[in-house]
């Protein structure tokens, strides 16, 4: 008698236990989706800003390398570089044509690279005045990244200024 009575106390057990135990409501489900879909939206949007950047780096490079390699090119020609044959004057945008001295085709060659790598609305400007250091500016449009923190540049114009002794 005693195992029947245990036998029976163990079934309500179980079914009492099943009958709370249903399972997730819907609504439960639907609150898990939402959050869910909400922390994806967020990684999209990081991964989104992420590529930006990663290319405004890029172009920040590329800015760097440019300012370089007119550098470069006018050390090669050292004498012209200090007798101001590759100096631009004000900031320059257009690719200015090739007349036929080395520093001018330097330049044209150097402006041409600017446009390749940084688009066509990319500006350079080469100052070397006597006895000074000479300084190089590339300007080029960054509309696609975020600012991060860059003061006193308008939206979307990003410029690099190297300064160097030829």
């Amino acid at each position: 008698m005693s195992m029947i009575r245990n036998i029976s106390r163990h079934r309500r057990r179980t079914v009492s236990t099943a009958r709370v135990e249903r399972g997730a409501s819907l609504i439960e489900v639907l609150v898990a989706v939402l959050i869910m879909a909400i922390g994806l939206l967020g990684i999209a949007a990081m991964q989104t800003a992420a590529l930006r950047n990663n290319q405004s780096a890029l172009e920040r490079s590329q800015a760097v390398i440019q300012t370089y390699a007119i550098l470069d090119a006018m050390r090669a020609n050292r004498d012209q570089a200090l007798a101001g044959a590759y100096n631009m004057g004000a900031l320059t945008c257009a690719v200015p044509a090739a007349v036929g001295t080395l520093a001018q085709n330097d330049v044209n060659a150097w402006m041409q690279s600017i446009h390749d790598t940084l688009g066509t609305d990319a500006c350079g400007q080469v100052t070397c005045p006597a006895n000074s250091p000479c300084q190089v500016t590339v300007r080029w449009n960054d509309i696609r990244a975020t600012d991060g923190g860059i003061t006193g540049q308008a939206a979307g114009n990003r410029s690099i200024t190297t300064m160097a002794l030829l």
